[in-house]
């Protein structure tokens, strides 16, 4: 009796859906808002603090946080992946929370660059454990049916923290001076983060070893349960068609992120634009990016994953080269649009298709390798970037990054299957748009009589 009143009651509470599981999915994109919010921060000031303050002249050396920021986060996203499958998604999540409380007053106090980069080693672990737990413990609750929607919801949830918060430290900054006021804000994320995970957010592994029961018995399960983690980093960064394209596909796209954190600011401020305008524009970009995921998360439910994929990267590839090629605060907040709109549909959607292909046995870990390239881009942009600006000019850095960003989408074209077919109901529209044009057929052959 006992054992029979605890598999009703782990059934009842185990139950995968948005619905079924809406406080907890609503809890978690609270928490993903402010763990965007932390990378906020620093959007606007940053690179301003860089010039203005540290006098760094080279391009490269004013990356150096980037570079910092994105090879830690790479490799915290893989090891947060295989610690969440072997320990839980909850203590992950706490832990990143603990190590992101030092970051603000680190930027607050820095006295030289050096500590700077310090802050930034300690932000890449809060935000691979954090973000990539947020990521798996909404893949979990969900489901396979609704996906993309929840990626989408999650990424806007971060990207739309990350906008607002760039655009309110631009303000402060802009008021109050570069340092301390607009990193208090990142001071007050950390604390309420950790409270709410702490206070509030439950366990999810539970969800995803439902999940694969659930596959087996009913004979959906067409992958291998039993790969080991050296095997899951293979398949999801080479061997396997949709796993490995998406991880490429993620390293450009956030290889041009990072050259749009690092160096957008700068540029605009040398063509005579102020720390307030300059904070609009690089508000503008994740603003678009970050509610644009309401929308592409659940078309990619719709329509499939690979034409969101694949017309993001062209559209980013077209936005960076109009960044390069414009001039002016309108036409740069045009290009700003459209490169957010266009990472807006390959953000969530890649995901969504790791998450389509992973085996739920080992599909955290899989997000951990995915994100692990995909971060890796904001180290390798940062360098790629400044060292171009450095000997061509940043102008040349934008087109470089650009060709790159094309390239990507054209591998995915060529590459990748679809990994989330649209719905059958969808494949029946021609056959009811081609019945007209056979009734009128006979009126055609009469005519001539």
């Amino acid at each position: 009796m006992t054992t029979a009143s605890t598999e009703l009651a782990a059934a009842r509470v185990t139950r995968l859906g948005l619905r079924e599981n809406l406080g907890q999915f609503v809890l978690l994109v609270a928490v993903n808002a402010l763990v965007g919010g932390m990378v906020g921060q620093e959007r606007t000031v940053l690179p301003l603090l860089a010039e203005r303050e540290f006098r760094l002249a080279a391009y490269s050396a004013v990356l150096t946080f980037i570079v910092a920021f994105g090879a830690v986060k790479a490799v915290t996203n893989f090891v947060a992946g295989a610690l969440s499958d072997r320990y839980g998604r909850r203590p992950v999540l706490l832990a990143g929370w603990a190590i992101g409380l030092p970051v603000p007053l680190l930027l607050i106090w820095a006295p030289s660059w050096g500590w700077i980069v310090v802050a930034n080693v300690l932000l890449g672990v809060n935000q691979g454990l954090t973000w990539s737990t947020t990521v798996i413990m909404k893949i979990d609750l969900v489901g396979p049916a609704k996906r993309g929607l929840a990626m989408g919801f999650n990424e806007a949830a971060g990207y739309t923290a990350v906008a607002a918060t760039a655009l309110a430290t631009g303000w402060i900054a802009s008021t109050r001076g570069l340092r301390p006021g607009p990193f208090l804000l990142g001071a007050a994320y950390a604390g309420l983060g950790l409270a709410l995970s702490a206070a509030f957010v439950r366990e999810t592994h539970g969800h995803a070893t439902f999940e694969a029961e659930r596959a087996s018995r009913t004979g959906r399960d067409h992958t291998s349960e039993g790969l080991s983690t050296g095997a899951v980093f293979a398949a999801t960064s080479f061997g396997e068609p949709a796993l490995s394209s998406c991880s490429q596909a993620g390293l450009v796209n956030n290889l041009n992120d990072g050259l749009a954190w690092g160096l957008f600011p700068i540029y605009f401020a040398s063509a005579g634009l102020s720390v307030g305008r300059i904070g609009v524009l690089v508000a503008l970009y994740p603003a678009v990016w970050g509610l644009g995921q309401l929308l592409t998360g659940g078309l990619s439910d719709r329509y499939g994953r690979k034409p969101l994929i694949v017309t993001g990267m062209l559209v980013q590839a077209v936005a960076l080269g109009f960044v390069a090629a414009a001039t002016g605060f309108a036409a740069w907040g045009a290009a700003a649009v459209l490169l957010g709109a266009g990472t807006a549909m390959v953000y969530p959607t890649l995901l969504a298709a790791i998450g389509d292909v992973a085996h739920p046995a080992w599909r955290a870990r899989a997000v951990g390798v995915y994100r692990l390239w995909r971060d890796g881009g904001f180290a390798v942009g940062a360098l790629v970037a400044g060292l171009v600006a450095d000997l061509l000019g940043v102008q040349a850095a934008i087109w470089a990054v650009a060709l790159l960003t094309a390239a990507s989408g054209l591998a995915v074209l060529a590459r990748m299957y679809e990994t989330h077919p649209p719905a059958p109901r969808r494949r029946a529209a021609p056959r009811r748009r081609a019945a007209p044009r056979r009734r009128a057929a006979p009126r055609r052959r009469a005519a001539p009589s």
